[in-house]
Protein backbone atom coordinates (compact mmCIF):
# COMPACT_ATOMS: atom_id res chain seq x y z
CA UNK A 1 0.00 0.00 0.00
CA UNK A 2 1.17 3.88 -0.80
CA UNK A 3 2.00 5.56 2.80
CA UNK A 4 -0.09 9.06 2.14
CA UNK A 5 2.30 11.79 0.98
CA UNK A 6 0.05 14.97 2.31
CA UNK A 7 -0.25 15.71 5.85
CA UNK A 8 -3.23 14.45 7.87
CA UNK A 9 -5.04 17.48 7.74
CA UNK A 10 -5.38 17.56 4.24
CA UNK A 11 -9.16 18.03 3.62
CA UNK A 12 -9.69 15.82 0.31
CA UNK A 13 -12.56 17.01 -1.68
CA UNK A 14 -12.96 14.12 -4.42
CA UNK A 15 -15.07 15.34 -6.80
CA UNK A 16 -17.35 13.12 -9.23
CA UNK A 17 -15.21 12.74 -12.21
CA UNK A 18 -14.07 9.30 -12.17
CA UNK A 19 -17.12 7.87 -14.19
CA UNK A 20 -17.25 10.90 -16.72
CA UNK A 21 -13.25 10.54 -17.67
CA UNK A 22 -13.47 6.72 -17.85
CA UNK A 23 -16.20 7.20 -20.51
CA UNK A 24 -14.10 9.77 -22.54
CA UNK A 25 -11.24 7.49 -22.52
CA UNK A 26 -12.76 5.18 -24.09
CA UNK A 27 -13.86 7.03 -26.81
CA UNK A 28 -10.57 8.56 -27.57
CA UNK A 29 -8.80 5.26 -27.76
CA UNK A 30 -11.31 3.52 -30.27
CA UNK A 31 -10.33 6.81 -32.60
CA UNK A 32 -6.51 6.84 -32.18
CA UNK A 33 -4.51 7.33 -35.12
CA UNK A 34 -2.88 4.56 -36.94
CA UNK A 35 0.31 3.65 -34.41
CA UNK A 36 -0.61 5.31 -31.30
CA UNK A 37 -0.29 2.90 -28.47
CA UNK A 38 -3.44 1.93 -26.32
CA UNK A 39 -1.88 1.78 -22.44
CA UNK A 40 -3.83 -0.11 -20.28
CA UNK A 41 -7.38 0.67 -18.93
CA UNK A 42 -7.31 3.13 -15.41
CA UNK A 43 -7.69 1.02 -12.29
CA UNK A 44 -10.26 2.08 -9.22
CA UNK A 45 -7.19 2.54 -7.36
CA UNK A 46 -5.64 4.85 -10.02
CA UNK A 47 -8.97 6.68 -10.27
CA UNK A 48 -9.02 7.20 -6.62
CA UNK A 49 -5.23 8.62 -6.56
CA UNK A 50 -5.87 10.94 -9.57
CA UNK A 51 -8.99 12.49 -7.49
CA UNK A 52 -7.01 12.61 -4.12
CA UNK A 53 -3.93 14.53 -5.96
CA UNK A 54 -6.26 16.76 -7.86
CA UNK A 55 -8.46 17.71 -4.98
CA UNK A 56 -5.44 18.84 -3.66
CA UNK A 57 -4.10 20.82 -6.04
CA UNK A 58 -7.24 22.67 -6.61
CA UNK A 59 -7.14 23.92 -2.89
CA UNK A 60 -3.50 25.15 -3.71
CA UNK A 61 -4.42 27.01 -7.26
CA UNK A 62 -7.92 28.85 -5.52
CA UNK A 63 -7.52 32.48 -6.60
CA UNK A 64 -4.39 32.25 -8.86
CA UNK A 65 -5.51 34.16 -11.90
CA UNK A 66 -2.76 36.05 -13.14
CA UNK A 67 0.55 33.81 -14.38
CA UNK A 68 2.29 34.89 -11.54
CA UNK A 69 -0.61 33.67 -9.24
CA UNK A 70 -0.36 30.15 -10.91
CA UNK A 71 3.49 30.54 -10.83
CA UNK A 72 3.66 30.61 -6.80
CA UNK A 73 0.31 28.04 -6.51
CA UNK A 74 2.00 25.19 -8.51
CA UNK A 75 5.33 25.98 -6.54
CA UNK A 76 3.59 25.36 -3.43
CA UNK A 77 1.54 22.78 -4.58
CA UNK A 78 4.81 20.86 -5.66
CA UNK A 79 6.90 21.57 -2.46
CA UNK A 80 3.97 20.07 -0.97
CA UNK A 81 5.38 16.65 -2.36
CA UNK A 82 8.26 14.95 -1.17
CA UNK A 83 11.98 14.86 -2.00
CA UNK A 84 13.73 12.81 -3.82
CA UNK A 85 15.74 10.03 -2.39
CA UNK A 86 18.60 8.05 -2.82
CA UNK A 87 20.30 10.32 -5.41
CA UNK A 88 23.64 12.97 -5.61
CA UNK A 89 22.72 16.39 -6.70
CA UNK A 90 25.89 19.03 -8.26
CA UNK A 91 24.73 23.02 -8.73
CA UNK A 92 26.12 23.53 -12.12
CA UNK A 93 26.44 26.57 -14.59
CA UNK A 94 24.91 24.45 -17.79
CA UNK A 95 26.31 26.94 -20.33
CA UNK A 96 25.34 30.09 -18.79
CA UNK A 97 22.03 28.31 -17.37
CA UNK A 98 20.94 27.44 -14.03
CA UNK A 99 21.14 23.86 -13.50
CA UNK A 100 21.34 20.64 -11.13
CA UNK A 101 23.15 17.57 -12.40
CA UNK A 102 21.31 14.46 -10.85
CA UNK A 103 22.25 11.27 -10.47
CA UNK A 104 21.85 7.58 -8.64
CA UNK A 105 23.44 7.01 -5.31
CA UNK A 106 25.15 4.12 -6.02
CA UNK A 107 28.81 3.41 -5.86
CA UNK A 108 29.44 2.00 -9.14
CA UNK A 109 27.60 4.85 -11.07
CA UNK A 110 29.16 5.95 -13.93
CA UNK A 111 28.47 9.32 -14.05
CA UNK A 112 29.29 11.44 -17.27
CA UNK A 113 28.40 8.76 -19.11
CA UNK A 114 24.89 8.57 -20.12
CA UNK A 115 22.52 11.99 -19.73
CA UNK A 116 19.03 12.78 -19.78
CA UNK A 117 18.73 16.55 -20.83
CA UNK A 118 15.60 17.31 -18.61
CA UNK A 119 13.66 20.90 -19.37
CA UNK A 120 10.67 21.33 -16.77
CA UNK A 121 7.32 22.55 -18.06
CA UNK A 122 4.77 24.86 -16.54
CA UNK A 123 3.73 27.01 -19.71
CA UNK A 124 6.51 28.72 -20.12
CA UNK A 125 5.87 30.75 -17.31
CA UNK A 126 6.57 28.01 -14.07
CA UNK A 127 7.92 25.64 -13.33
CA UNK A 128 11.84 25.33 -11.76
CA UNK A 129 14.08 22.57 -10.74
CA UNK A 130 12.20 21.55 -7.28
CA UNK A 131 9.04 21.59 -9.05
CA UNK A 132 10.51 18.71 -11.24
CA UNK A 133 13.04 16.92 -8.92
CA UNK A 134 11.30 14.35 -7.75
CA UNK A 135 10.39 12.63 -11.68
CA UNK A 136 13.99 13.56 -12.21
CA UNK A 137 15.76 11.95 -9.54
CA UNK A 138 13.33 8.81 -10.09
CA UNK A 139 14.54 8.44 -14.24
CA UNK A 140 18.27 8.63 -12.94
CA UNK A 141 17.24 5.47 -10.80
CA UNK A 142 15.10 4.07 -13.32
CA UNK A 143 17.70 4.60 -16.41
CA UNK A 144 20.50 4.71 -14.62
CA UNK A 145 21.42 7.96 -16.18
CA UNK A 146 22.62 11.10 -15.20
CA UNK A 147 19.74 13.56 -15.65
CA UNK A 148 20.63 17.63 -16.12
CA UNK A 149 17.88 19.34 -14.80
CA UNK A 150 17.80 22.89 -15.70
CA UNK A 151 16.23 26.60 -14.49
CA UNK A 152 15.86 28.49 -18.24
CA UNK A 153 14.51 32.10 -18.12
CA UNK A 154 10.23 32.14 -17.66
CA UNK A 155 7.57 34.39 -18.90
CA UNK A 156 6.72 37.06 -18.51
CA UNK A 157 9.94 38.76 -17.99
CA UNK A 158 11.39 36.64 -20.92
CA UNK A 159 9.91 36.22 -23.93
CA UNK A 160 10.22 33.87 -26.60
CA UNK A 161 13.28 32.88 -27.64
CA UNK A 162 15.39 33.52 -24.33
CA UNK A 163 13.43 29.50 -23.31
CA UNK A 164 14.86 28.10 -26.48
CA UNK A 165 18.35 29.75 -26.58
CA UNK A 166 18.26 28.13 -22.67
CA UNK A 167 17.62 24.74 -23.56
CA UNK A 168 20.24 24.46 -26.53
CA UNK A 169 22.74 26.26 -23.99
CA UNK A 170 21.94 23.62 -21.70
CA UNK A 171 22.20 20.49 -24.80
CA UNK A 172 25.58 22.17 -26.19
CA UNK A 173 27.03 22.21 -22.59
CA UNK A 174 26.61 18.39 -22.38
CA UNK A 175 28.61 17.59 -25.15
CA UNK A 176 31.36 20.11 -24.27
CA UNK A 177 31.47 18.37 -20.99
CA UNK A 178 31.98 14.60 -22.93
CA UNK A 179 28.94 13.38 -23.11
CA UNK A 180 28.51 11.29 -26.59
CA UNK A 181 25.15 12.74 -28.29
CA UNK A 182 24.37 8.90 -28.68
CA UNK A 183 24.15 8.81 -25.08
CA UNK A 184 21.99 12.07 -24.61
CA UNK A 185 18.26 12.09 -24.21
CA UNK A 186 16.59 15.09 -24.28
CA UNK A 187 13.13 15.74 -22.89
CA UNK A 188 10.74 17.78 -21.63
CA UNK A 189 6.72 18.17 -20.09
CA UNK A 190 4.00 21.04 -21.50
CA UNK A 191 5.99 23.69 -22.67
CA UNK A 192 9.32 21.41 -21.48
CA UNK A 193 8.08 19.31 -24.74
CA UNK A 194 8.30 22.13 -26.96
CA UNK A 195 11.83 23.21 -25.89
CA UNK A 196 12.60 19.81 -26.12
CA UNK A 197 11.48 19.64 -29.60
CA UNK A 198 13.00 23.04 -30.85
CA UNK A 199 16.06 22.24 -29.30
CA UNK A 200 16.20 19.40 -31.04
CA UNK A 201 15.04 21.50 -34.41
CA UNK A 202 17.85 24.13 -33.89
CA UNK A 203 20.63 21.49 -33.75
CA UNK A 204 19.56 19.51 -37.06
CA UNK A 205 18.89 22.90 -39.28
CA UNK A 206 22.67 23.96 -37.64
CA UNK A 207 23.75 20.27 -38.60
CA UNK A 208 25.42 19.53 -35.32
CA UNK A 209 25.07 16.22 -33.37
CA UNK A 210 21.60 15.42 -32.18
CA UNK A 211 20.53 13.28 -29.18
CA UNK A 212 19.84 9.73 -29.36
CA UNK A 213 16.31 10.34 -28.63
CA UNK A 214 13.60 12.86 -27.78
CA UNK A 215 10.78 12.27 -24.99
CA UNK A 216 7.90 14.22 -25.08
CA UNK A 217 5.09 14.38 -22.12
CA UNK A 218 2.00 16.07 -23.30
CA UNK A 219 4.26 18.76 -25.10
CA UNK A 220 2.86 21.78 -26.71
CA UNK A 221 3.17 21.50 -29.93
CA UNK A 222 1.09 24.29 -31.51
CA UNK A 223 0.87 27.60 -30.18
CA UNK A 224 -2.04 28.44 -32.48
CA UNK A 225 -4.22 26.37 -30.41
CA UNK A 226 -5.74 24.92 -33.50
CA UNK A 227 -6.45 21.66 -32.02
CA UNK A 228 -10.25 19.96 -31.56
CA UNK A 229 -9.23 18.52 -28.08
CA UNK A 230 -8.49 22.33 -26.94
CA UNK A 231 -12.84 22.73 -27.21
CA UNK A 232 -13.85 19.34 -26.88
CA UNK A 233 -11.76 18.55 -23.99
CA UNK A 234 -12.37 21.82 -22.10
CA UNK A 235 -14.52 20.38 -19.55
CA UNK A 236 -12.60 17.37 -19.02
CA UNK A 237 -9.12 18.66 -18.32
CA UNK A 238 -8.48 19.36 -14.84
CA UNK A 239 -5.45 21.07 -14.66
CA UNK A 240 -5.27 23.63 -18.11
CA UNK A 241 -7.84 25.47 -19.18
CA UNK A 242 -8.71 28.00 -22.49
CA UNK A 243 -8.01 30.80 -20.38
CA UNK A 244 -4.77 29.79 -18.58
CA UNK A 245 -3.84 28.72 -22.03
CA UNK A 246 -4.47 31.71 -24.39
CA UNK A 247 -2.68 33.88 -21.23
CA UNK A 248 0.52 31.41 -21.40
CA UNK A 249 0.40 31.98 -25.60
CA UNK A 250 0.31 35.73 -25.54
CA UNK A 251 3.19 35.97 -23.17
CA UNK A 252 5.10 33.49 -24.66
CA UNK A 253 4.67 34.76 -28.52
CA UNK A 254 5.01 38.48 -27.98
CA UNK A 255 4.75 39.59 -31.47
CA UNK A 256 6.09 36.34 -33.57
CA UNK A 257 3.47 34.38 -35.28
CA UNK A 258 1.79 31.18 -33.70
CA UNK A 259 2.54 29.16 -36.84
CA UNK A 260 6.52 29.70 -37.15
CA UNK A 261 7.81 26.41 -36.98
CA UNK A 262 10.73 27.45 -34.89
CA UNK A 263 8.14 28.31 -32.05
CA UNK A 264 5.28 25.37 -32.84
CA UNK A 265 7.00 22.20 -33.62
CA UNK A 266 3.78 21.01 -35.16
CA UNK A 267 4.71 23.31 -38.60
CA UNK A 268 7.96 22.30 -38.83
CA UNK A 269 9.56 19.51 -41.09
CA UNK A 270 10.78 16.51 -38.74
CA UNK A 271 12.45 14.72 -41.33
CA UNK A 272 15.36 12.92 -40.19
CA UNK A 273 14.44 13.84 -36.35
CA UNK A 274 15.51 11.49 -33.63
CA UNK A 275 13.25 8.56 -32.23
CA UNK A 276 10.87 10.15 -30.11
CA UNK A 277 8.46 8.87 -27.13
CA UNK A 278 5.37 11.30 -26.46
CA UNK A 279 2.93 10.65 -23.53
CA UNK A 280 -0.33 12.33 -23.09
CA UNK A 281 -3.65 12.00 -20.83
CA UNK A 282 -6.78 11.08 -22.73
CA UNK A 283 -8.48 14.01 -21.50
CA UNK A 284 -6.35 16.65 -21.86
CA UNK A 285 -6.51 20.16 -23.66
CA UNK A 286 -3.33 19.06 -25.35
CA UNK A 287 -4.72 15.52 -26.70
CA UNK A 288 -4.65 17.18 -30.39
CA UNK A 289 -1.28 18.53 -29.55
CA UNK A 290 0.39 15.11 -29.18
CA UNK A 291 -1.26 13.48 -31.95
CA UNK A 292 -1.03 15.70 -34.72
CA UNK A 293 2.58 15.99 -33.72
CA UNK A 294 2.74 11.60 -33.92
CA UNK A 295 1.11 11.91 -37.32
CA UNK A 296 2.95 14.54 -38.55
CA UNK A 297 6.31 12.74 -36.96
CA UNK A 298 5.53 9.32 -38.75
CA UNK A 299 4.83 10.70 -41.71
CA UNK A 300 7.94 12.49 -42.12
CA UNK A 301 9.96 8.90 -41.36
CA UNK A 302 10.57 9.42 -37.83
CA UNK A 303 10.58 6.39 -35.76
CA UNK A 304 7.38 7.78 -33.24
CA UNK A 305 5.91 5.97 -30.48
CA UNK A 306 2.81 7.95 -29.27
CA UNK A 307 1.29 6.76 -25.59
CA UNK A 308 -2.30 7.84 -24.77
CA UNK A 309 -3.09 7.43 -20.87
CA UNK A 310 -6.75 7.09 -20.03
CA UNK A 311 -7.99 9.00 -17.20
CA UNK A 312 -4.51 10.99 -16.83
CA UNK A 313 -4.17 14.83 -16.04
CA UNK A 314 -1.57 17.05 -17.22
CA UNK A 315 1.52 16.29 -15.97
CA UNK A 316 0.93 13.17 -14.16
CA UNK A 317 4.28 11.45 -15.11
CA UNK A 318 5.51 14.19 -11.86
CA UNK A 319 4.32 12.51 -9.35
CA UNK A 320 5.74 8.88 -8.68
CA UNK A 321 5.40 7.16 -5.63
CA UNK A 322 1.98 9.52 -5.55
CA UNK A 323 0.23 8.12 -8.74
CA UNK A 324 0.58 4.19 -9.87
CA UNK A 325 0.38 5.61 -13.14
CA UNK A 326 3.33 8.35 -12.78
CA UNK A 327 5.48 5.63 -11.89
CA UNK A 328 4.07 3.03 -14.89
CA UNK A 329 4.89 6.12 -17.33
CA UNK A 330 7.83 7.03 -15.78
CA UNK A 331 9.00 3.10 -16.42
CA UNK A 332 8.09 3.67 -20.19
CA UNK A 333 10.25 6.28 -20.01
CA UNK A 334 13.78 4.55 -18.85
CA UNK A 335 12.71 2.15 -20.90
CA UNK A 336 12.43 4.42 -24.42
CA UNK A 337 15.98 5.89 -23.06
CA UNK A 338 17.94 2.72 -22.19
CA UNK A 339 16.77 1.03 -25.42
CA UNK A 340 18.51 4.19 -27.60
CA UNK A 341 21.65 5.13 -25.45
CA UNK A 342 24.55 4.31 -27.37
CA UNK A 343 25.87 3.01 -24.01
CA UNK A 344 22.75 1.40 -22.30
CA UNK A 345 23.98 0.47 -18.92
CA UNK A 346 24.17 -3.12 -17.73
CA UNK A 347 20.71 -5.23 -16.70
Amino acid sequence: MRKPIFSANSRWKVECRTGLLSALAAVVLSALPLGAEEMPAQTPASQEQVEKLLSHRKDHFKGAETLRDRRTAFRDFMESLPEPTRIQIRHVDAGGVEAELIWPARLHHPIGRRAILFIHGGGFYSGSIRSHSLLAGSLAKAASSDVLLIDYRRTPEYGYPAQVNDALSAYRYLLDSGYSNGNIIVMGDGAGGNLALETVLRQMRSRQPLPAAVVALSPITDLAVSGASVTSNAANDPVLDKTALEALRKAYLGNNSATDPDISPLYADLSGFPPLLLQVGSGELLLDDTLRLADKARKDGVDVTAQVWPGMPHQWQLFPSVLDDADKAGQKIAEFAIAHFADPPAQ
